[in-house]
C-alpha cells in the first residue's frame, strides 16, 4: 500500500512513498542520540547549491578531509568561477582534486554536469530550486548524469537552500541495518526512500538534518564498521546486532566481516 503525496509537500522525497507512520523505535533512537550528541546541531557550511552539488560530488567514497581540500584546492584555483572549471582542461582538473578517490572519473564527470547544467538553464546556477518542491528539485537533479539520491538530498540540505530532505550515507547506513530500520539486503541508495518514509511529516529541515548527522556521528564514533563499540553503545537495547554480539555469538554480518 501506498500512499501519493500532495505536490506541496516538501517532508519527502518522491512523489510515491510507502505508507508508514513515524515509527517509535525510530524516534527513541534519534531522542538517544541526541542527548549524546546536542541537537539541534549547527550547519557545517552553508555554500550555494551548485558549489554543494561539487563539494558532494566530490566526496563520495572520499573521506571528509581529502574531499575538502580538493574543494578547496578547485576554488584557490578558479575562484568561484565554476564555468571556468567546466571550460578547463580534464587533465588539469583532474591534477587539482588528486586527493580525492577515483580523480580521473570524479573531474570529468564534474565538467558533464556543469555543462548539462548550462544547456538546460542557460546559465551556472541551481538557485532556481528554491522555488520547487524538494521532490521536484530533487528529480531534477538526479536526472544529471551521476547524481543520485544522497547527492540530490545533500544539496537540499546542506547548501544554503536548508530544505527537508535526509541524505544517508554509509555510517548512517549501517546503524540504520543494525538497529535493524532497514533490511541488510538494502543498499544505501534505495534506503533514502525507505527512511524518509518512517520520519515524522511535521520535522523541520533542521530536525531531519540533525537525525542524518546523529545518525552519521553514531556510525564514526561509535557503531564501526569492524568491531563496534556495542558495550558502550545507547542503542544497546533497541539494536538486535549489538545484542547478538554482546551475547557472544557471531551475527551473520560479523562472520561476513571478519572473512573478508
Amino acid at each position: 500500500m501506498k500512499r501519493r503525496l500532495k505536490a506541496n509537500d516538501d517532508q519527502a522525497s518522491f512523489a510515491l512513498l510507502p505508507a508508514a507512520l513515524p515509527d517509535e523505535k525510530l524516534l527513541e533512537i534519534h531522542r538517544r542520540l541526541c542527548l549524546i550528541f546536542g541537537c539541534p546541531i549547527a550547519y557545517f557550511r552553508a555554500l550555494d547549491p551548485l558549489s554543494e552539488l561539487v563539494s558532494s560530488l566530490l566526496s563520495h567514497r572520499t573521506r571528509n578531509v581529502a574531499s575538502g581540500a580538493a574543494f578547496r584546492a578547485l576554488r584557490a584555483r578558479w575562484g568561484e568561477d565554476w564555468a571556468a572549471v567546466r571550460d578547463a582542461d580534464p587533465a588539469e582538473v583532474e591534477a587539482v582534486i588528486a586527493g580525492v578517490t577515483w580523480p580521473e572519473q570524479k573531474a570529468p564527470r564534474i565538467q558533464a554536469i556543469l555543462r548539462r547544467i548550462t544547456e538546460l538553464r542557460g546559465e551556472l546556477s541551481l538557485d532556481f530550486l528554491a522555488e520547487m518542491t524538494v521532490p521536484e528539485a530533487r528529480a531534477w537533479l538526479q536526472a544529471l548524469p551521476g547524481v543520485g539520491p544522497k547527492t540530490s538530498a545533500a544539496v537540499m540540505s546542506f547548501s544554503s537552500l536548508r530544505r527537508p530532505a535526509l541524505p544517508v550515507d554509509s555510517h548512517h547506513h549501517r546503524v540504520a541495518v543494525r538497529t535493524g530500520l532497514i533490511p541488510p539486503s538494502v543498499a544505501v541508495g534505495p534506503s533514502h526512500t525507505i527512511l524518509e518514509a518512517r520520519l515524522p511529516p511535521d520535522w523541520t529541515a533542521q530536525e531531519i538534518y540533525d537525525h542524518h548527522e546523529v545518525m552519521m556521528l553514531h556510525g564514526q564514533r561509535v557503531c564501526f564498521y569492524r568491531n563496534p563499540a556495542c558495550e558502550r553503545c545507547v542503542l544497546l537495547e533497541l539494536c538486535p546486532e549489538g545484542q547478538k554480539r554482546t551475547a557472544g555469538g557471531a551475527s551473520a554480518e560479523q562472520k561476513s566481516v571478519e572473512g573478508k
